[in-house]
């Protein structure tokens, strides 16, 4: 599969729950599969939320700016491996507000032809991580 874009995403919370937010940056993406061109990011912030919480946020903001963007075709990277696996069905939704994260990811993903969600170490997420840090930083400046 020839994905045409890549997608980090992150969440975080201080204190969990504590102050939080989720954060993406997506990738152009080469005929090899090679990250060409930064093309986005995003990030949102929360007064008060879970680190799950503000994971799930990180996914929302991102697939909904990668659909802007008018990508079809994408590769997801995520370091918690909790949202992977439920995303892929292996896990099951147990917690209500997640599940309600959960159905915003399903109902933006019917926006793509082709998507994957996997796991990467934090080690290979580091730029959603700064966006996250960024975001939740500049908040508790205001």
């Amino acid at each position: 599969m020839n994905y045409e874009a890549r997608m980090y995403a992150d969440g975080g919370a201080r204190g969990n729950p504590g102050p939080a937010a989720g954060g993406a940056v997506i990738f152009k993406l080469d005929a090899d599969g090679n990250q060409i061109e930064r093309l986005a990011e995003v990030g949102k912030y929360y007064d008060h939320a879970t680190n799950n919480v503000a994971e799930y946020t990180g996914i929302i903001i991102g697939l909904a700016k990668a659909h802007e963007l008018g990508i079809k075709n994408l590769d997801v990277c995520l370091d918690s491996e909790l949202c992977v696996k439920q995303l892929n069905g292996i896990y099951k939704v147990k917690n209500p507000a997640l599940g309600k994260l959960f159905l915003e990811v399903y109902n933006l993903k019917q926006h793509f032809r082709h998507i994957t969600f996997r796991h990467v170490r934090r080690a290979f997420n580091t730029e959603a991580d700064a966006v996250v840090n960024k975001t939740i930083d500049s908040n508790l400046l205001m």
